[in-house]
């Protein structure tokens, strides 16, 4: 049986969406649509990390335009 490996494992990038909402996603494969990569990579820990540390309102930024009476 072949085993592939979980593509968690390896080397990951973090993306986002128009939303501002944050994911890791593979750094070998193209982002998927609607979303962009913000130029940090690494380890799943690392990228987590770093969602952890810029993802500090976890409403889609939509909603917190209009919750804020910017909508």
């Amino acid at each position: 049986m072949n085993e592939q490996a979980d593509w968690q494992d390896g080397t990951l990038k973090v993306v986002v969406n128009d939303e501002e909402q944050y994911s890791v996603w593979p750094i070998d494969r193209e982002s998927p649509a609607g979303w962009r990569d913000t130029g940090k990579s690494g380890t799943k820990a690392e990228c987590l990390a770093y969602i952890n540390e810029v993802w500090t309102d976890m409403r889609p930024a939509g909603l917190r335009k209009k919750m804020d009476g910017d909508g």
